[in-house]
C-alpha cells in the first residue's frame, strides 16, 4: 500500500577545490577571500548541495543532470539562477521547497559574518521566508582536503511539499 502524504526529504553533497583567480560565492553571495571555487558555474558549492537535496526529493535527478557542466550554456552562469530553475523545475512537477538547512564544511574563510546574507538570497531564490532556510558551517580540525584548506563542501537537507494541496507540516 502506498500513500503519499505530500511530504518528501532530500540530501545533497557537494565539493570543489580551491581555485587562485577566481571570486569566492558562496550561497549567492561574494565572500573576500584569496581564492575562489574551482568549477563550470561559479562553483557555488552551497548553492550546487541545495539543488541536489531539492532535485533528488523531487525523484528528478541531480545538478548535472539538468545543468551539465559540458554545456557551455552553463559556463560561468549563477548557482542563484542554477537555484531558481531547480525551483521552477520542481514547480512543473508539483512540488515547492518549504525548507532547507545546510552545512558548510570549511577551515576558511569564516562564515558567520555572512550566514545571514546567504541564507536570504537562498530564501529568495526559492520563494521561501528566511526563517525557513537554516545554515551552519563547521571546520574539519585540520583533517582532509578541508582540513588542509584544499577546498570547501556542503551539505544539505530540503523539505518539499506537494505543491497545491498536499499535506503542510
Amino acid at each position: 500500500m502506498t500513500t503519499d502524504p505530500g511530504l518528501r526529504v532530500g540530501l545533497g553533497f557537494d565539493v570543489h577545490p580551491f581555485a587562485p583567480g577566481r571570486p569566492l560565492v558562496l550561497g549567492g553571495v561574494a565572500i573576500p577571500h584569496e581564492a575562489g571555487l574551482a568549477g563550470h558555474s561559479d562553483a557555488d558549492v552551497l548553492l550546487h548541495a541545495v539543488c541536489d537535496a531539492l532535485l533528488g526529493a523531487a525523484a528528478l535527478g541531480d545538478i548535472g543532470v539538468h545543468f551539465p557542466d559540458r554545456d557551455p550554456a552553463f559556463r560561468g552562469i549563477s548557482s542563484l539562477e542554477l537555484l531558481r530553475r531547480t525551483a521552477a523545475l520542481l514547480a512543473a512537477a508539483g512540488w515547492r521547497p518549504f525548507q532547507v538547512n545546510a552545512c558548510l564544511l570549511a577551515e576558511v574563510p569564516r562564515i558567520a559574518p555572512h550566514a545571514d546574507a546567504m541564507r536570504g538570497a537562498i530564501a529568495a531564490a526559492l520563494g521561501i521566508p528566511a526563517a525557513n532556510v537554516g545554515l551552519t558551517a563547521t571546520t574539519t580540525e585540520g583533517l582532509g582536503f578541508v582540513g588542509r584548506r584544499e577546498g570547501i563542501a556542503a551539505q544539505a537537507v530540503c523539505l518539499i511539499v506537494r505543491d497545491g494541496g498536499g499535506a503542510a507540516p
